[in-house]
């Protein structure tokens, strides 16, 4: 696929309609801008080579698909720890998205055999199974459309735990790489609809973040997310992933939810 997620407008960035989410035509899914803080996150400089361990995305606002203006800093810097931040501003310079990374150094650590946890994948691979299309109330068009998902068990959009591969098929932006830790973010925003804990249409489970913890770094294109969910009648939920690449586990992932009825 040639389309890029994002595509440039002058200095600014702007979302094309592969970002477009399940919730409103005019906005991101949240796996695309996602995918974006956290590439421009790993493309600024480290003192030594440090690797992504921690991701905390703050969703503050819909995210539209009108131009954007993306900002990074490096918050706290060291040969040991990083603390780097990248968001996203739109009209008026209101803030609608913000990651936070924790990067550490890279070494060579002598532990004992048992001490390194190895949880294998799920049993079915990406390459067995069909392709997602997609869910008919959807757009033509979509963030599903910019991922191959491959169902492992469940059903998007259903109530119940489910299980996924996914891969991000279409270019990010121009000039700025798609990082294995920017296809975890995108495949991490899934977990709410892969794992819903209501069904999708006569409710909403729109997560306002999402925090990805890394204890290996991923491999490969793929990323599989095994995501189950929790919804309280205050309004509230949580949603729960297991990450995975094709050789096991390599973190996890929760989002808070806003809970409501759609009418």
């Amino acid at each position: 696929m040639s389309t890029p997620i994002f595509d440039r407008d002058r200095d600014r960035v702007v979302a094309t309609a592969l970002a477009r989410g399940p919730w409103d035509p005019d906005h991101c899914h949240g796996g695309a801008p996602a995918a974006l803080l956290t590439a421009l996150i790993d493309a600024l400089p480290t003192a030594v080579p440090m690797q992504v361990v921690r991701l905390t995305f703050d969703l503050l606002r819909p995210v539209p698909l009108r131009p954007l203006d993306v900002h990074t800093r490096i918050v706290r810097d060291g040969k040991r720890v990083q603390l780097a931040e990248a968001w996203l501003t739109g009209a008026g310079g209101v803030e609608l998205m913000r990651c936070r990374a924790l990067r550490l150094r890279v070494g060579e650590v002598d532990l004992p055999g048992d001490a390194v946890v190895d949880v294998a994948p799920p049993v079915i691979g990406p390459e067995e199974l069909p392709r997602l299309t997609g869910r008919d109330d959807w757009e033509a068009d979509g963030f599903w459309r910019a991922v191959d998902v491959r169902m492992v068990s469940g059903v998007l959009g259903e109530a119940g735990p489910g299980t996924a591969w996914f891969r991000v098929v279409a270019p990010l932006l121009d000039g700025v790489a798609l990082t294995p830790t920017a296809r975890v973010a995108a495949a991490a925003d899934f977990g709410n609809g892969i794992g819903s804990p209501l069904e999708m249409g006569p409710y909403l489970f729109v997560n306002p973040d999402l925090t990805v913890h890394l204890d290996r770094q991923p491999d490969g294109e793929w990323v599989g997310l095994a995501a189950a969910s929790v919804a309280q009648s205050t309004g509230n939920g949580l949603t729960s992933s297991t990450i995975y690449d094709l050789g096991g586990r390599i973190g996890v992932a929760a989002q808070s939810l806003y809970v409501d009825v759609t009418n």
